[in-house]
């Protein structure tokens, strides 16, 4: 008899239709509201995704999950509430909560004290403090969907069960260490992630959807090109990419599908049920590391009148090409087909416009000129020897957000003017940009020159981590980069490299925060406000603590 190995995760709700995923000990029919799906495997682990149809809107629907018609969740010992399918209400109000980066460490000391009081500590998880909330309150008070933007897992810094596991499977003196070598790996670490009992019952119950970034694959993955050949060099990276990328499609990609989009998608649709599902699997993994034009991760979702759109800003780079000389001579966040397939999504005809991606589309102004100014001499502006140096400033200091892409920067700036100004339909109330990664939050709002005519009002909100907290070391250099004198070194280093001036003016309003934390988006009709709350040590359990309230609109 198959048993329930994780999950079940609730990725995808309409108004009538939801999706939950789980995986299996064992080849199995999984059962979730009357609706059976057959299990695929791929390398000897058991998958489904249940397509649910046939739901009322606006309706609550608690639900179990049977394997071969024996019930196997919810647990009779649970301590949590019973997991649920809240279908989605025309003119609903929608709370969205979101957030990045998070380590999965056990929630004990050492591992949540303070970076600064032990080197192992990353305090309190922010999405386990949430799940401790919920348990308490009524159903609608919980958030109606979670988004996760990057960095689900840390492939190089598992826990130490993940870790001892490895050592038992491996020598470990060789590359790549302790950090994760292949598929049956990485299973490893999305069960370390999502196994805790707590954040297994959130997933079940608030529909997630997610997004990748570095620590998903590698850190500084696809920063450029020069990076790229170096891994490629390395004996072990051809299993770890080729294993990352599958394991990204299954346990976090094919959820964020709409149960429309999986009735279309090739892929899904060759995998469902299959005995072997790698060598499809595999296919796509070297398409997508060897040509980046054609693989899609980014998509999109609408709730009523408000619009998600989630840009894969990792896989789908263009990276220019440093092979015979020092300089970079092409770079975007993304390819010229994704762009087109952005454009059709960023339209007008909406309340609200949500854009997600794992790196913020604005930092600091201070960071912002740093990091175009490293791009740029990177590509050759003070010359060879200072782009063999601009390259390792680059990885040292992660100078790989939308401003280190300034093609790419420009271009969505355009984009994000034109929807404003209502040339790409009526303006929406909002244009909301959402980014995690920089392990701070901060709110910020968005000025375009005056003959642009922008009607929208364009803010940013960003949150990170969910558990990975910086020392306080990190969190000066961060504030430096945040204050006057770091503004005008970077508009200083920025003009030395005639660096093209952004177009638009952004202004921080909140934060930085630091600190694990969670915020949440909270919709009503043209309104949207912004919580922000930072997790606190409490006596047994922790606490989520509201830093910041902020009216976007």
């Amino acid at each position: 008899m198959a048993e329930l190995v994780l999950g079940p995760v609730h990725r995808y709700v309409g108004k009538t239709d939801a999706t939950v995923w789980v995986e299996t000990s064992g080849l199995c029919e999984v059962e979730v509201l009357g609706q059976r799906e057959p299990t695929f495997c791929v390398l000897g682990h058991h998958y489904a995704l249940v397509v649910i149809s046939g739901l009322e809107p606006g309706r609550t629907y608690p639900y179990e999950v049977g394997l071969d018609g024996e019930s196997k969740w919810p647990s009779p010992a649970s301590e949590f509430p019973p997991s649920v399918i809240r279908t989605l209400a025309p003119g609903a109000e929608l709370d969205i909560a979101f957030g990045s980066c998070r380590v999965a460490l056990p929630h004990e000391p050492p591992y949540t004290l303070s970076p600064d009081e032990d080197e192992r500590g990353r305090e309190w998880d922010a999405l386990y403090a949430l799940a401790l909330r919920m348990r308490g309150e009524p159903v609608a008070r919980w958030p109606d969907r979670l988004l996760m933007l990057g960095d689900q897992v840390y492939v190089d810094e598992g826990s130490p069960a993940v870790r001892d596991r490895i050592r038992a499977r491996r020598d470990s003196s060789q590359p790549p260490g302790l950090g994760v070598r292949d598929f049956e790996e990485y299973t490893w670490v999305y069960r370390d992630s999502w196994g805790d009992p707590a954040i297994r019952w959130l997933l079940s119950t608030v529909p997630s959807a997610m997004v990748w970034d570095d620590h998903d694959m590698r850190d500084d993955w696809n920063i450029s090109e020069r990076w790229v050949h170096e891994m490629r060099a390395r004996s072990w990276w051809q299993r770890r990419v080729e294993a990352g990328i599958m394991s990204y499609w299954i346990y976090q990609h094919v959820g964020n599908l709409t149960t429309a989009e999986l009735h279309d998608n090739e892929l899904f649709q060759r995998v469902r049920g299959a005995a072997d599902a790698a060598p499809p699997l595999r296919e796509l993994a070297h398409r997508t590391e060897h040509e980046a034009e054609g693989t899609r991760w980014s998509y999109r979702r609408d709730w009523g009148r408000v619009r998600l759109v989630v840009v894969d800003s990792r896989a789908g780079r263009v990276l220019g090409d440093t092979r015979h000389d020092h300089h970079e001579h092409k770079r975007a966040m993304i390819d010229d087909r994704e762009w087109e397939w952005l454009e059709r999504q960023c339209t007008g005809d909406v309340d609200h416009l949500l854009i997600g991606s794992s790196l913020p589309f604005l930092v600091v102004p201070g960071l912002h000129d740093l990091e175009a100014w490293n791009e740029a001499v990177c590509d050759g502006a003070w010359g060879g020897l200072a782009a063999r140096w601009g390259e390792r400033l680059r990885r040292d200091l992660d100078l790989e957000h939308w401003a280190a892409f300034q093609d790419s920067f420009h271009r969505l700036a355009r984009l994000l003017e034109d929807v404003a100004a209502g040339r790409r339909g009526e303006p929406p109330a909002t244009i909301c940009l959402l980014g995690g990664d920089v392990h701070h939050a901060f709110l910020c709002e968005v000025a375009f020159r005056r003959p642009a005519g922008a009607r929208s009002r364009v803010v940013q909100a960003v949150c990170s981590p969910f558990r990975n907290d910086l020392d306080l070391r990190e969190r000066r250099v961060l504030r430096l980069a945040a204050s006057w004198p770091g503004r005008v070194i970077g508009r200083v280093l920025a003009a030395s490299a005639r660096v093209e001036d952004p177009g638009i003016r952004w202004r921080v309003t909140d934060g930085p925060y630091f600190d694990n934390q969670v915020a949440t988006l909270r919709v009503r009709g043209h309104s949207l406000e912004v919580d922000i709350d930072k997790t606190v040590a409490g006596e047994p359990d922790p606490r989520l603590e509201r830093v910041c309230r902020r009216r976007l609109a």
